[in-house]
């Protein structure tokens, strides 16, 4: 028997098993290749709104750094200005505080002005009172009113000297009984006579006395002794003392004011009460020219 043998021809498609299985792969890589595009899409589009979101955010930070650097450089301005404006308050306050200090400086000087008026005017009436007269009388009484009037005081004497010199007896007094008037011995007095020690130290010396601060003591007492002593004299002569045992209660106590009127009357109250003398032991006669070229030449001749 012939055998016949029989060639197989290989066909040129695949198996039909094959090909589904590559339709599934290839399906299946077309799947997962657009699923994996899909998803990388949607990371991008994700990306890209985060990125959105971020860049909005950074917009708006900037522009708040933007509105805080102006705000920032608003408040340097301000401080800027309110440095600028405390400097121009200092040199303002600095003006007004020169200012006040010349304005005090002056309004102290015009009060010291002033006082020294009236002072002088005190000084003036003082005098034109005490040489307006050369009656014995109204000499004493308008020392005794300025006393009173222009130095306050409210308890006074006015003793003046004998010839010898040894005692002082009172010429006037104002709020002493006239019982109570006694004289000063010069030299002889007591130790326990404060009053009258300090009188006969004031005619002695020729210093005047005169207390300086309140005239009470801390309980309200008044101080023991004359408040002021004053002497009269003319050049080296003396003729005795003003003494001021007390003030009015409205005055306190002694000022500056009052030591230079205590200065004029000690000088004016001697010459008023010698010349007041003089003119009364004279009959009121005034002395004429020859008379007064007489003691002219004498006291020239005498220096």
């Amino acid at each position: 028997m012939t055998e016949k043998k029989v060639k197989s021809k290989r066909s040129d498609r695949p198996p039909a098993d094959l090909a589904a299985q590559l339709k599934v792969q290839r399906d299946s890589f077309v799947h997962t290749f657009f699923k994996k595009g899909a998803e990388f899409t949607e990371e991008l589009l994700r990306e890209n709104e985060r990125l959105r979101r971020a860049l909005g955010d950074l917009e708006g930070e900037n522009a708040s750094l933007r509105t805080q650097l102006a705000s920032d450089e608003a408040i340097r301005d301000l401080l800027r200005k309110i440095e600028s404006l405390e400097t121009e308050k200092s040199a303002l306050l600095s003006h007004v505080h020169e200012a006040e200090a010349i304005s005090t400086r002056f309004l102290n000087r015009h009060a010291q002005i002033e006082e020294e008026l009236s002072n002088l005017a005190s000084l003036h009436v003082a005098s034109y009172h005490l040489h307006s007269t050369l009656r014995l009388p109204l000499v004493v009484r308008h020392l005794k009113e300025l006393l009173a009037q222009i130095i306050g005081a409210r308890t006074f004497a006015i003793s003046v000297a004998d010839e010898s010199m040894k005692e002082l007896w009172p010429l006037a007094w104002e709020g002493i009984e006239a019982e109570n008037m006694g004289h000063v011995r010069v030299g002889s007095v007591e130790v326990d006579d404060p009053s009258a020690r300090t009188i006969e130290r004031v005619f002695l010396t020729g210093d005047p006395f005169v207390i300086e601060g309140p005239l009470t003591e801390s309980l309200g007492t008044p101080v023991p002794g004359p408040v002021a002593c004053l002497p009269m004299k003319i050049d080296d002569k003396k003729l005795g003392v003003i003494v001021i045992f007390d003030l009015f209660p409205q005055k306190e106590q002694l000022v500056s004011a009052d030591y230079e009127l205590f200065k004029m009357l000690g000088l004016h109250a001697a010459a008023a009460l010698v010349g007041a003398g003089l003119f009364t032991a004279g009959n009121g006669k005034v002395p004429g020219i020859e008379a007064l070229r007489t003691w002219v030449r004498a006291e020239e001749n005498r220096g």
